[in-house]
C-alpha cells in the first residue's frame, strides 16, 4: 500500500531565526487533499558524554517553553542545515561543558515530533573525555553536573529526566555499555 503524500503547494506563515512555519496543501494516497502545517528547523545534535568513572555529563538550563529548569545532555542546533552533525556535536560538547572527547560513537537520529516538525536530532556517545573551559552562547546560562550512568537511567525511568533526546541517547548508551559494544 502506498503511504506517501505529495506536496502540492507551500505558504510560509512565519520565517524566524531558528524556525520557519509553513502551511502546505498535500495530495493524499487516496487522491484527496489535506492541509499540513510544518515547522522547518535546521536540526540539532546531542552528546551522551561518558566519563572514565561511568558518569554522564549533564547540563541544567531554564527552558522557556516549559518555564522550568530541565536536565539534559549537551545539545544544540546546527548552525546551518548543512553543518556536519558530528562537528556540531563536538562544538556543543565543548561550549556547554568544556569537555572534548577522543571518541564519538553515532547513536542514530531522532525525529522529536514527526507529525508537524522536520527537525532531526543526531545522537552521539562520547568517551575519552578531557576538560577545558566552557564557552556557552551569550544568551545561554547553564550548570554542568555528572550523574552516574545507572542513576541517570533511574532518573529517566522515574520521570525526573523528561527531555526526549536525553532519554533516548542515555538509554542507548546504557545498552551499548552493558552489551560491551562501547
Amino acid at each position: 500500500m502506498n503511504l506517501e503524500e505529495k506536496q502540492i503547494s507551500a505558504e510560509y506563515m512565519y520565517k524566524g531565526k531558528i524556525i520557519n512555519l509553513r502551511r502546505d496543501k498535500a495530495l493524499l494516497p487516496n487522491g484527496k487533499t489535506s492541509t499540513r502545517e510544518v515547522i522547518e528547523h535546521p536540526g540539532g545534535v546531542c552528546v551522551a558524554a561518558l566519563t572514565d568513572n561511568n558518569e554522564v555529563l549533564f547540563v541544567k538550563q531554564f527552558r522557556y517553553p516549559y518555564m522550568e529548569v530541565v536536565t539534559e545532555i549537551p545539545a544544540g542546533k546546527r548552525d546551518k542545515s548543512g553543518e556536519d552533525p558530528l562537528e556540531c556535536g563536538k562544538r556543543e560538547l565543548k561550549e556547554e561543558t568544556g569537555a572534548t572527547a577522543e571518541r564519538f560513537i553515532p547513536l542514530g537520529k531522532l525525529y522529536p515530533s514527526p507529525g508537524y516538525c522536520g527537525e532531526i536530532i543526531w545522537m552521539y556517545a562520547a568517551t575519552g573525555l578531557s576538560y577545558g573551559e566552557q564557552n556557552p552562547d551569550e544568551d545561554e546560562f547553564l550548570s554542568v553536573e555528572k550523574i552516574p550512568l545507572d542513576e541517570a537511567v533511574e532518573k529517566i525511568l522515574s520521570g525526573e529526566i523528561t527531555d526526549a533526546k536525553t532519554q533516548a541517547a542515555v538509554l542507548k548508551l546504557k545498552l551499548l555499555k552493558d552489551s560491551g559494544r562501547l
